[in-house]
């Protein structure tokens, strides 16, 4: 090196227009090892950098290609910043997501792991509070984000139902979404009318994450959904990219699918097959979107013709509350998906998913109990996914996902081996 060290780095740093945070992490190194070989050379503290780490900046500095991409990963900053939604740090559709950010998000999940299985704590969200406003029925969604945000250290405010809100007084969107961000440090929206949490999020300048609105999207659902189909591919070494993915059901109104096709529409080469009833296909704007992708689309109203060769299939619940009753006519028993009809047309290692709730009725033709004890049903495994996911979410949102590895401790309890009783098949899956 014919440049001091220090000049070497800050050279670096100044054509790759990184942070010394960013640039740190970009190279691999902690922050505190790059502060002492950013000292000048008489300095105490100062250390000589290793060979390895100059070697690998000189190549970056010196490649034009490798210059182009550190540069460009750069310049988009921080992940929350990435992910904005019109400036501000707030999730409210799937579309603010590229490949590259979205399994950036599932990195830092990765991290939250042990926090869910309840193996460690983390306190990073100590003295926050997240203001949970669901307008809208919700059990899973609605206590799931209250449980990943008090893993983190804060707590947790409710309000469940419309007839239990001021808005049944006449209060507007706007004022609801202003008072609540004068109480809270973060909301998660749930609202019965598609665009109705965009107009929370617009009257705050605080996190607000969209938890379902009406017949538009559902982004965490999707997140963990697809968090929940890579983790089950790399325990049967499979990759995403090239995989045939079946959409069963209510494609029309099911808000979780649409959010999911246009997540994994970001991978290369899939083959989806749509099967729903007549009158529920998947909407036209969505197949175009998938379609621009170079993704094959096929849609039947056939679920056995649909799931041949399927490497995932996601049911969906048949939305009752958000049509008319006629348009129910065509959904029947042929499309219930249940054991007879998987092991007829899948093989093995399908993986079999449903956002929940599933209707357990008999005669309710949503996905069948006689799956329950069959490992290919992950909806127990996906729904546990949503506390690290979710974790995850509000760790970018807030800005603390880089503080987390530090602050873990063992926990003072004794937690289960494993949650459910057919849970200990999959404890070795990561």
């Amino acid at each position: 090196m014919t440049v001091s060290q220090q000049v070497f780095l800050r050279d670096a740093m100044r054509r790759l227009n990184l942070t010394r945070d960013v640039f740190a992490v970009r190279i691999g190194v902690k922050r505190r090892a790059l502060d002492t070989w950013l000292l000048p050379e008489g300095s105490q503290e100062f250390r000589t950098m290793p060979e390895v780490v100059s070697r690998f900046v000189t190549e970056i500095v010196e490649n034009e290609g490798l210059l182009q991409k550190y540069a460009q990963s750069a310049q988009s900053g921080p992940l929350r910043d990435r992910i904005a939604f019109e400036g501000k740090h707030q999730l409210l559709s799937v579309d603010q997501f590229t490949r590259e950010s979205v399994e950036e998000l599932f990195r830092i999940a990765d991290q939250m792991q042990p926090i869910a299985r309840r193996q460690k704590v983390s306190r990073v969200l100590e003295g926050a509070v997240l203001g949970n406003l669901f307008f809208e029925a919700s059990t899973r969604t609605r206590v799931s984000f209250g449980a990943a945000f008090c893993r983190l250290g804060g707590s947790v405010c409710d309000t469940t139902g419309f007839t239990f809100s001021s808005m049944a007084k006449g209060e507007s969107i706007y004022d609801t979404s202003r008072v609540m961000s004068g109480y809270v440090d973060a909301m998660v929206i749930r609202h019965p009318e598609k665009g109705s949490v965009a107009e929370f999020a617009r009257a705050t300048n605080i996190p607000v994450v969209n938890g379902g609105d009406g017949p538009g999207e559902h982004p965490s659902q999707a997140l963990l959904d697809l968090y929940t189909i890579l983790t089950e591919f790399s325990r049967l070494g499979k990759l995403l990219d090239g995989a045939h993915i079946a959409l069963v059901g209510d494609l029309k109104y099911g808000r979780t699918v649409h959010s999911l096709i246009k997540l994994l529409a970001l991978y290369r080469g899939l083959k989806f097959t749509l099967i729903s009833p007549r009158g529920l296909e998947m909407p036209e704007y969505l197949l175009e979107q998938t379609g621009k992708h170079g993704h094959t689309v096929n849609q039947t109203n056939s679920l056995e013709e649909g799931l041949a060769g399927a490497d995932v299939i996601y049911a969906t619940r048949v939305q009752k509350e958000r049509f008319a009753a006629e348009e129910l006519e065509g959904y029947t028993p042929d499309f219930q998906v249940n054991k007879a009809i998987i092991d007829k047309c899948c093989g093995p290692d399908v993986i079999v998913m449903h956002p929940l709730p599933r209707d357990s009725r008999e005669g309710a033709n949503d996905l069948s109990v006689d799956l329950n004890h069959d490992t290919r049903l992950a909806i127990f495994r996906q729904t546990d996914n949503g506390i690290p996911v979710r974790m995850a979410i509000f760790a970018v949102l807030l800005g603390v996902e880089g503080l987390v590895q530090h602050s873990l401790r063992d926990v003072t309890w004794s937690p289960p081996s494993h949650v459910g009783p057919d849970d200990s098949v999959f404890q070795d899956m990561d």
